[in-house]
């Protein structure tokens, strides 16, 4: 592998948000902070349920008088689309959706235009433009995701169960996936509480194993679930486990990493 080379992210989505309350409107209903957008070139942010579980998360970048979501593709693009539409009311913007969209992930260049990962400094730069430099390469997007997974970030419903699974399972305010200090957000009641008394006791982590579970497929030791496997790609992978039996992976099948 080259210093310089590209993955292409599949199966993306693209949102476009317009209008003149484009930044109150999404402040007021996703997870982080719009303003951050002052200082930094990239948001990384959820959309939850009111009772606080996860629903969609993607990125926030500028365009010219527009905000463009980075998002999961095909279907999921067009599902928080039309969540997002009836969050309008009466503010005045306009939303377009593209559920296609191709997301080049690249490393070694600075794509222009393009933006840093704001989850993870190791994840590279993000661009809707595919890279033309004649020594950057394209490498499989297997490069990418076991990075991704060794370092414990979740890829959206890939990790999470849909209405069920809670940012502080997922580690998203670890990856920089939410304010607590903005204010209210959808969800936030909840979410907060979560956070501050501890209340989550399962967490997503990354493991590794030669012959690991299918997607969703429980985990078991001693004919007890202990944990449930998420995504995974070449012997690594994350998987959602009960805090108090996460030790119990340690043995020749199944181990943490790091561990």
């Amino acid at each position: 592998m080259t210093d310089s080379f590209f993955v292409k992210a599949p199966m993306r989505g693209l949102i476009e948000i317009e209008g003149p309350d484009r930044y109150d409107f999404l402040q007021r209903i996703i997870t982080n902070d719009i303003h951050k957008l002052k200082t930094q070139s990239a948001l990384y942010a959820c959309l939850l349920t009111p009772q606080g579980k996860f629903l969609h998360d993607f990125f926030i970048s500028e365009g010219p008088d527009v905000l463009l979501l980075d998002c999961e593709g095909l279907d999921r693009a067009e599902d928080l689309y039309e969540r997002l539409e009836k969050f309008k009311m009466r503010a005045n913007v306009r939303i377009s959706v593209e559920p296609r969209s191709p997301i080049f992930i690249c490393f070694g260049i600075t794509p222009r235009p393009g933006y840093p990962d704001p989850r993870h400094e190791g994840l590279g730069w993000r661009s809707f433009t595919k890279p033309e430099d004649e020594d950057t390469i394209e490498e499989p997007f297997e490069v990418w995701d076991r990075l991704r997974i060794k370092l414990g970030v979740p890829d959206g419903s890939r990790d999470a169960q849909l209405e069920k699974s809670t940012l502080e399972e997922l580690n998203i305010d670890r990856y920089r996936g939410v304010s607590y200090e903005k204010g209210c957000f959808v969800g936030q009641e909840l979410t907060a509480r979560m956070k501050h008394r501890g209340l989550a006791k399962k967490h997503l982590y990354p493991v590794e194993g030669e012959d690991l579970p299918a997607r969703n497929d429980e985990i078991k030791r001693d004919g007890r679930v202990i944990g449930i496997m998420r995504s995974s790609c070449n012997h690594t992978g994350l998987a959602l486990l009960k805090d108090e039996d996460k030790d119990l992976l340690d043995d020749h099948q199944i181990h943490l990493l790091g561990q």
